[in-house]
């Protein structure tokens, strides 16, 4: 717009064209837009926020003084006038095939498509540039030769069906940087285990370099096998690599790179990603025991996850089952799924159809691509976790002691189904046992178990043909410990007598030990104390708790009998113990010996008098005298004349050991001892070692005379060329009692000193039989000087004799 004063823009804007606009709308008031001009008197006036299809009638208003003026009407409609942004990002790509195609993208979305124009810097044409006409497409074939040469390229665009304005050319680019290592793909996205494959065309410097001589390398620090390796062209190879693992990330990179490379080891920076991700999803499903819905669980690693992917689940349900090989089907549905804190996502379907088949997999979402998990397909009716059984007892049966437990099914469910009971002895730290029982129409079971302990019991329950879930553990039930039977015995029991020394009343104690729970089955509510005189009279007494019983003895002869008693009833079989003052006058333990082994062990031994026989038991009693220790006493088999008593015993203490013979018609005298007697026990430790010691003593004169063996053959095999000197010429006359001097005729040290140098230092030697000694000596060495108040030197020396097997020995006393 061009004008002497400053103008001043008026417009109006309809949705219809100039003509069909009527003259009355005309009148409505007009929206004004300011102008700048500059000094040339060219002016820009700038419609705010446009309304692409909307037609606008505009006019330009100028004052000149005081008189307005008004250019004529013109209609304009904003997308006919479209000057729009330059192409971005002009690249160089290359096909499968090798072909390389300029390439760029669209400025910003545009509501209409494109038409380019591409301007190409060559040896065509007079003045060698070429313009070539490109339709809706981003990217233009061009001819491999222009990449040996030093090329340009720029792009233009402008609407491709209506009127509008070219864009500015988009910045230049050079062919020939572009060209020096290209790609197919640059960047492949893949899922884990598959096979892919690259395409690379390589220049070094301003030359294609042959496909032979090109290498490839996986991150530069592994070379991939010639094998993998395919020559599409002369100037394209192609690589091939199989079974991919994932990628693991390496700080901000998630991919892997593989550069194309000359094969004297000379690589572009360039290089292609690889991007594998592990989409080997596991996808878990179950129907809850109500039969109402259905939720569906499955995690994925987040470390391999690419940034800014994404992942969902996708499913189609069918109406009938599942095919025997699932496949995702061209239909389906997104489920939203809730991710969990454990790295995992659920998803809920609800209501859910029990008897039809639903195809379900996770779809990994990314710029690169879409990567589907294997999909996998699910009946709800097959993935059933039922409902827990209700109604659980558990009791110890009467008699025999068995568990016996017992439940009801879940609802929902048929009878078709499996059980497994688990049971423990209910303690802090529970050891569960498995017991599985299969369907059975009474609902119970029957397991062997420990007696007289209580047990804790749960049950669970599954499909019997394996389908679905086990459900959880029903609630605890508790089978308390009851009797299961009388007691098997009375306890063990023994007495004290203690006499009043001034009116001569003798009174008994009854101690008896506590039944164990296998033997009292399971519980002792009291014991029954059956008492049988000689004067025919008997009764009984009852002890509620304690283990002890006193009465007094009056008559000659008094039995006793102690009985358990229980829920259940009374023991059958019980001990006897008869007092009787005649037989307790019986010296029937002629010695008694105690030996200490340790402080844990004592042995007894004992000697019985002749003739004596008819002996039911002993009763061996032991107490420390120095302190105020109750009694301790054991009964043992009559058959025996040596007991290892165990107990805690500090043997710097006196102890006292009693041992009573028990017949039948009473207790004989007893037999005590309160020291230990340690030469008894030496003596027994020395009849063992008189066997010991000739195994020993044996053993070493046999390795003896095996060392005494050995050393003859190595004498013999070390020492074989070596003369005996008394048969040697040379040797005729020589004293050898001068040579061999006595070792005892040297100071003890000098005498160590010289057998040491001597026995160490052998080349081949010659023997003084004196006092046993073996001396050998060393030719042509001095083997020991001895300085003391009697000194000896030993000398040796070679003469030419020594060559053939002779010596020359000289002893030179001082």
């Amino acid at each position: 717009v061009e004008a002497a004063l400053c103008p001043l823009v008026q417009y109006l804007f309809y949705k219809l064209s100039l003509g069909d606009i009527s003259t009355s709308s005309l009148k409505r008031t007009a929206l004004a837009a300011q102008c700048n001009c500059s000094e040339y008197g060219k002016c820009e006036c700038h419609v705010p926020s446009p309304r692409l299809n909307h037609t606008y009638i505009m006019w330009l208003k100028t004052v000149t003084a005081v008189t307005p003026l008004w250019s004529p009407l013109m209609s304009v409609k904003p997308i006919d006038i479209v000057k729009p942004e330059p192409p971005l990002n002009v690249h160089l790509e290359m096909t499968e095939r090798g072909q390389v195609k300029i390439c760029w993208s669209e400025p910003v979305p545009m509501p209409y498509p494109l038409r380019y124009e591409v301007n190409i810097s060559g040896n065509t044409g007079p003045n060698g540039w070429q313009v070539v006409q490109v339709a809706l497409n981003t990217s233009l074939d061009v001819n491999n030769t222009l990449l040996d040469s030093s090329s340009f390229a720029q792009v233009r665009c402008k609407n491709h069906h209506g009127p509008g304005f070219w864009s500015e050319w988009s910045t230049l680019y050079n062919l020939n940087v572009g060209a020096e290592v290209l790609y197919f793909p640059t960047k492949i996205l893949t899922s884990a285990g598959s096979n892919v494959s690259f395409h690379c065309l390589y220049k070094n410097k301003t030359k294609s370099v042959a496909s032979k001589e090109v290498v490839w390398w996986l991150n530069l620090a592994e070379e991939i096998p010639e094998s993998q390796y395919t020559l599409v062209n002369d100037r394209v190879s192609k690589v091939t690599l199989f079974n991919l693992k994932a990628t693991k990330p390496r700080g901000s990179f998630f991919y892997n790179a593989l550069y194309c490379c000359h094969q004297n080891r000379e690589c572009h920076h360039r290089y292609a990603e690889l991007y594998v991700v592990d989409v080997n999803i596991n996808i878990k499903c179950e129907t809850d025991g109500y039969l109402t819905k259905m939720t569906c669980r499955w995690s994925a690693n987040p470390n391999a996850l690419l940034l800014g992917s994404s992942l969902q689940l996708r499913y189609h349900r069918s109406k009938i089952y599942c095919s025997n090989f699932p496949s995702t089907p061209p239909e389906s549905e997104v489920k939203e799924c809730h991710f969990q804190r454990n790295h995992s996502y659920e998803c809920t379907f609800q209501p859910v159809f029990l008897l039809s088949g639903y195809t379900m997999w996770v779809e990994f979402k990314h710029s690169l691509g879409t990567l589907e998990s294997s999909p996998t397909c699910v009946v709800p009716a097959d993935v059933v976790k039922p409902l827990p059984p209700s109604n659980i007892k558990a009791e110890i049966t009467r008699n025999d002691g068995l568990l016996n437990v017992s439940w009801a099914n879940p609802v929902f469910t048929n009878d078709d189904l499996k059980f497994q009971i688990r049971y423990a002895v209910n303690r802090e730290e529970l050891t569960w046992e498995l017991y599985e029982v299969r369907s059975v129409p009474t609902r119970s079971a029957v397991i062997e178990v420990q007696l007289c302990v209580e047990y804790i019991v749960q049950i669970r329950c599954r499909a019997l043909d394996g389908l679905g879930y086990w459900s959880n553990w029903s609630r605890s039930a508790y089978a308390a410990v009851k009797d299961i039977q009388a007691p098997l015995h009375g306890p063990e029991f023994w007495r004290t007598v203690t006499e009043d020394p001034a009116t001569g009343q003798k009174n008994v104690t009854l101690l008896w030990k506590p039944l164990l729970k296998n033997h009292s089955l399971c519980s002792v509510s009291r014991y029954v104390i059956k008492h049988q005189t000689s004067e025919n009279t008997s009764w009984s007494e009852y002890v509620d708790t304690g283990t002890s019983c006193s009465f007094p003895w009056t008559e000659s002869t008094h039995t006793v009998t102690v009985l358990a008693v229980n829920s259940i009833g009374a023991s059958s079989v019980n001990f006897n113990l008869t007092l009787s003052r005649q037989m307790s006058t019986v010296n029937a333990v002629q010695s008694l010996i105690a030996y200490p082994v340790n402080s844990t062990c004592v042995i007894l031994t004992w000697t019985l008098s002749p003739q004596i026989d008819a002996i039911t038991s002993f009763i061996i009693e032991w107490r420390n005298l120095n302190r105020e220790e109750e009694m301790k006493w054991v009964r043992v088999p009559p058959n025996i004349s040596k007991y290892y008593l165990y107990d805690h015993f500090i043997l710097i203490e006196k102890y006292r050991f009693s041992l009573h013979p028990v017949f039948a018609a009473g207790v004989g005298r007893s037999r005590a001892t309160d020291q230990f007697t340690r030469d008894g026990y030496s003596s027994q430790t020395t009849s063992s070692l008189s066997v010991v010691l000739p195994v020993v003593i044996s053993t070493s004169v046999l390795l003896l005379g095996a060392l005494l063996v050995s050393h003859r053959r190595m004498k013999k095999l070390l020492w074989e060329d070596v003369p005996n000197p008394k048969n040697c010429s040379w040797a005729q006359g020589v004293d050898f009692q001068q040579v061999c001097v006595p070792l005892v005729l040297l100071s003890p040290r000098c005498a160590r000193g010289c057998l040491l140098s001597v026995l160490v230092s052998l080349e081949f030697q010659y023997t003084c039989y004196l006092y046993g000694f073996f001396i050998p000596h060393h030719s042509n060495k001095q083997l020991c000087q001895c300085r003391s108040e009697s000194s000896l030197t030993l000398e040796t020396s070679r003469s030419p004799q020594a060559e053939s097997g002779l010596g020359d020995v000289r002893a030179v006393s001082a």
